[in-house]
């Protein structure tokens, strides 16, 4: 694996830190603003309401840029954000450091997908976006406890201080290791746009939010679930979330090397135990070590399910992948918006703080009907048209001629209609007579 992958993962560490970190620093943010929690939690519900707009905001922008130059804009307007939210004389101007810090979310996470797997052979594809996403899952480990740790002895700003550095270092590492040639420019904006219009890409964006977002109808209610029906101690929360924090990392890591080798038989795995988790969960948390337990196998499924569903979607979008693989992780966050939100309206009507478990478990159940629909679908629209074949023994010149009009048939081929493609192939046999 390319040392560049190293620049990414700081990165990603950097970007999952002040998302995630923000949940142990609300008391003293509010306390700082002299506001209520409840209006101090806008930090977090900002960020990814600005996760779900930038993403493809800042995709379509940066479609005159190489991808290497669009990752250093990012990382950059990430600096920026973090400085703005540490130095924020009022709560406003907080949010406001907020929204821009989030704003580089998707697109980061998006574009350095791409990047990723460009460094790397077609067969290791899988491992290198899961090696990047690693920094986003040892941000749960270990970036969000020592967020939590420096904002108890030295104030909350002082966090943030810290992140803004981490984004430096990821900027550095960007401009010194990804290679330029490497990191090719995104295709025009009609281009990245028109790729929606094959059905797969929004299936696989629809497994995104119904998959992934389930583990956080659980997760997001972790603490309470904890305490008020397992019986642990507030203090104890810090190691069970770590637990889970050290499950997401184990699960990323062994999903990505099999997703090369059966990308959606890795995701069927992936999606029916995070289901069958989720379920057994509204059991085991009433019992302190099967719910422990039941927490780092929500971890592994949970995110065993990203290197499958974010490569789905870039094999789907392959002609132009840049505007839908940001367009999964805003996915991603939009997801854990909604199952957080289902969550809690099943415990204000009274169903009990494990509830949401049953949330997660549907919501990712339905998610593998999707993926399963979604590959029949795709079988069957192949076995009806089969391959386009060209006849590209007598191209007018020699050269590279051929290549383009090969690879861009193989694109269309899965977008169009089995009665579309013989038209557009005879048409295409016809320009090299």
């Amino acid at each position: 694996m390319p040392l560049a992958l190293l620049a990414l993962a700081i990165g990603a560490f950097g970007i999952g830190t002040t998302e995630f970190a923000v949940m142990g620093l609300l008391p003293d943010m509010a306390a700082g603003f002299d506001v209520s929690i409840p209006l101090a939690g806008y930090a977090t519900t900002l960020y990814a309401l600005g996760v779900v707009i930038g993403a493809p905001l800042m995709t379509a922008l940066g479609t005159r840029f190489t991808r290497k130059q669009m990752l250093m804009l990012l990382m950059g307007l990430f600096i920026v954000g973090n400085l703005l939210t540490a130095v924020a004389p009022s709560f406003w101007i907080m949010l406001v450091g907020r929204i821009v810090s989030a704003f580089t979310h998707g697109a980061f996470f998006g574009i350095g997908a791409l990047v990723a797997a460009d460094l790397v052979a077609p067969q290791k594809r899988a491992t290198a976006i899961s090696l990047m996403f690693s920094g986003l899952t040892v941000a749960n480990v270990v970036g969000v406890p020592a967020g939590t740790m420096l904002s108890q002895q030295f104030g909350w700003r002082t966090t943030f201080y810290a992140i803004t550095a981490l984004g430096v270092i990821g900027l550095l590492g960007i401009i010194k290791l990804i290679p330029a040639q490497r990191a090719k420019a995104a295709s025009p904006l009609g281009s990245e746009l028109a790729v929606f219009r094959n059905p797969q890409v929004g299936l696989a964006m629809l497994m995104t939010v119904l998959g992934f977002g389930g583990v956080f109808a659980a997760v997001t209610y972790l603490a309470s679930m904890m305490t008020e029906v397992t019986g642990f101690a507030p203090s104890s929360v810090i190691w069970l979330t770590a637990i889970f924090g050290l499950g997401m990392v184990g699960g990323n890591l062994v999903s990505g090397r099999f997703t090369d080798r059966a990308m959606m038989p890795m995701l069927y795995v992936s999606m029916t135990g995070l289901a069958l988790s989720l379920a057994a969960f509204n059991f085991t948390a009433h019992n302190k070590i099967a719910a422990v337990v039941t927490i780092a196998l929500i971890g592994i499924f949970g995110f065993a399910t990203v290197p499958p569903l974010q490569k789905r979607v870039m094999d789907q979008a392959a002609a132009a992948p840049t505007l839908a693989s940001a367009g999964n992780i805003a996915a991603f966050n939009f997801g854990n918006a909604l199952a957080a939100w289902l969550g809690g309206l099943v415990i204000s009507a009274g169903l009990g703080y494990t509830a949401p478990n049953w949330v997660g478990a549907l919501m990712t159940a339905a998610a593998l009907g999707v993926a399963i629909f979604a590959s029949a679908l795709e079988r069957r629209q192949k076995g009806r048209g089969g391959p386009i074949r060209l006849d590209v023994r007598r191209p007018h010149r020699t050269g590279s001629a051929a290549g383009p009009l090969v690879r861009a048939a193989a694109g269309l081929s899965t977008a169009l209609t089995p009665p579309a493609r013989k038209h557009h192939a005879s048409g295409l046999k016809q320009d090299h007579r």
